[in-house]
């Protein structure tokens, strides 16, 4: 054995026969090295080999703790198979009524959809800002308009491949957000009519993308763990004549499902054999628990099917609106569909984050980001265990910041969301996330806090919602 692997068995037995006990901190990396005479990196080694093992936990600025142990949980919901039918979108009316609320500053954000922006490194990129656009030419301001600025696509491109994605900053287009990037994509390969796969339950967004578009859905069933269920889609591609899949591989919105690798590399062959192309919404792909990134499902994508977007608002700076498409066979269309409709996207905005790629400070910050995370949905998953109705179910992902609550079958959870609004706390109910409103005793709800104690405050007081 390695040094480091003896040190770090060393620990483990410590945990194991409880000498050091959950939420108890490790010795320090200086107080380790002087009183067992080994190197520095011999013990980032084995405390690295004890977080992956799960035994232990870093908290950035404070030091290794052992983890805390599993407590009592409320069972994994299931979903039940869709209507396997196509159909027409109207969701948008109830969208903006219900969502409508969450505007309000004052209610306690677990409908959101964006992660607390005191998380964010906002002033870092601010001043970033400022040097840039006093060293911009004139001649810039024009310069790869549409397609965005070329720092920015290369740096993008360059995080590609360090994923081990290779993509060429040319089949990038930079957007006003993913979500130019998703409708632009579907603009590109839809016509009115035309239908569109998109996961069970799936984002609100999305539909309300088909419903502008006047797109027909037909849902597939997705697992809250491993996403969608490629069974399901391969009945769905052989009854329907399927336009494009939209679909989210990591940590997909509402359920923070995570497709296993094998699966994507099913996904992305299926519909190659059968030539529909894949809008692969990886908005969340960032935010993982653990040590490695999952792949998104482009890196799988030999015929250039895959239009991977993504953008930096859920990981580094909501509001800049900064997105992009990876768009394959199909960049082009996509660059030309984005100069009819919205020319460009802001230079400023794009400038502001290419100057802090190139700072290398982006990985500390979704570091320390993705913990923070890790911790609230612990915290969020003991809250929901303790305090909401026996038989409340709800999904442990992974990654991302959401998750998906199955209430008992009487409970209506739109009737929860209006009790809620009146006691200032904004949720999402079920309702909103299918073509046909069928999640109706479900939550999705927003760990994204950047105080624990006010998520569980929060979440306690759902509850009292819930069973008054």
């Amino acid at each position: 054995m390695k040094l480091y692997e003896i040190y770090a068995g060393e620990i483990a037995e410590l945990i194991r026969t409880q000498v050091l006990r959950p939420g108890e901190r490790l010795p320090s990396v200086r107080q380790a090295r002087l009183q067992r005479k080994i190197s520095a990196s011999t013990i980032f080694e084995a405390y690295n080999l004890l977080e992956a093992r799960g035994l232990i936990v870093c908290r950035p600025r404070s030091g290794y703790y052992v983890r805390t142990g599993k407590r009592a949980q409320a069972p994994e919901p299931h979903t039940a198979p869709p209507a396997s039918d196509s159909r027409p979108v109207a969701i948008s009316d109830l969208v903006f009524e219900v969502l409508g609320s969450t505007r309000n500053l004052g209610l306690v954000p677990l409908g959101s959809a964006f992660v607390s922006p005191r998380l964010f490194p906002l002033e870092r990129l601010a001043k970033g800002l400022t040097p840039q656009m006093k060293r911009l030419a004139p001649e810039q301001f024009t310069a790869h308009l549409t397609a965005g600025d070329a720092q920015l696509r290369r740096q993008i491109a360059l995080r590609y491949g360090t994923a081990g994605v290779q993509v060429a900053p040319d089949e990038l287009v930079v957007t006003n957000g993913a979500m130019e990037a998703l409708n632009l994509a579907l603009q590109v390969l839809t016509e009115p009519g035309d239908v569109v796969v998109v996961e069970s339950p799936t984002f609100y967004a999305a539909l309300q993308a088909l419903e502008r578009l006047k797109l027909r859905a037909v849902e597939v069933a997705t697992h809250p763990r491993t996403g969608v269920d490629l069974a399901s889609l391969e009945a769905v591609l052989r009854q329907h004549p399927v336009k494009a899949c939209w679909c989210m591989p990591n940590f997909q919105n509402p359920l923070g499902s995570l497709m296993p690798v094998e699966n994507k590399r099913a996904l992305v062959s299926l519909l190659a054999r059968h030539q529909v192309p894949l809008i692969e919404d990886d908005v969340y792909g960032e935010l993982y628990f653990g040590h490695q990134r999952p792949p998104p499902a482009k890196a799988f994508d030999t015929d250039g099917l895959v239009l991977h977007c993504s953008s930096f608002s859920k990981s580094l700076a909501p509001g800049y609106r900064v997105g992009w498409v990876a768009a394959g066979r199909f960049a082009q269309a996509i660059e030309r569909t984005k100069l009819m409709t919205s020319l460009s996207t802001a230079i400023p905005s794009q400038l502001a984050i290419a100057a802090y790629l190139e700072t290398g400070g982006l990985d500390r910050h979704l570091r320390q980001l993705r913990l923070r995370l890790e911790d609230n949905a612990a915290s969020a998953l003991r809250a929901i265990a303790q305090h909401f109705p026996k038989g409340t179910k709800v999904t442990r992902p992974q990654g991302g910041y959401f998750l998906w609550v199955e209430l008992p079958a009487h409970i209506d959870a739109l009737a929860v969301h209006q009790h809620a609004a009146q006691m200032g706390i904004s949720v999402a109910p079920g309702h909103l996330f299918s073509a046909d409103q069928r999640f109706h005793h479900h939550l999705r709800l927003n760990y994204g806090f950047d105080d624990a104690q006010a998520l569980t405050r929060a979440l306690q007081a759902l509850a009292g919602c819930i069973s008054g």
